[in-house]
């Protein structure tokens, strides 16, 4: 008899038509993620990205057309040390574009969760093979013109050794007066 009642019931369940479900409200919600890939191209005709001013700002940004998400374009923060030895200052000779063959200090783009600090210290070992010490800040450069922020920092090589990185194709420490 009690499998009988068991069909009955599932027969009668499934016969009462049953309400929607509704999305979860509150902290059992599903987190909503935008659905824009940082590599999609906001430029293109298929996009839908419009350059408008959302209400609140004042000024022109791209704006998704179908979900209202504003696209921010902000200066790109650059991150490099003067690195002192014996009272000489390392420099690296660049061995890829921008600038091929020009003499610079080791600097770089900021990566996404860096510090500033450990950005130069990356870049130093990056571009000379060097542990360096940060001293301290020692100049910040704002250039409008190619929406670049540089902060410049003032450090001392750890060990004295360094080597030609990837991006170098020559360094050395040089006196003040013998800057190339």
């Amino acid at each position: 008899m009690a499998p009988a009642r068991s069909r009955r019931t599932a027969a009668l369940y499934h016969a009462v038509p049953q309400p929607p479900l509704r999305p979860l409200q509150g902290p059992l919600a599903p987190v909503r993620r935008a659905r824009h890939s940082p590599d999609m191209p906001l430029s293109s005709p298929s996009s839908p990205f419009e350059r408008r001013t959302p209400d609140g700002d004042n000024r022109p940004r791209l704006v998704c057309s179908d979900c209202g998400f504003i696209h921010y374009e902000n200066p790109k923060v650059i991150v490099g040390s003067v690195c002192s030895h014996d009272g000489r200052i390392l420099l690296c000779r660049r061995a890829i574009e921008p600038r091929r063959g020009f003499w610079t200090i080791p600097a770089g783009y900021l990566e996404l969760n860096e510090t500033a600090e450990a950005g130069a210290m990356r870049e130093a070992a990056e571009e000379a093979c060097a542990r360096i010490a940060i001293d301290g800040l020692l100049a910040v450069y704002t250039i409008p013109r190619i929406s670049q922020v540089q902060l410049i920092y003032r450090a001392r090589l750890e060990d004295g050794k360094f080597a030609a990185g990837e991006e170098t194709l020559e360094l050395d420490l040089f006196e003040w007066d013998g800057i190339p």
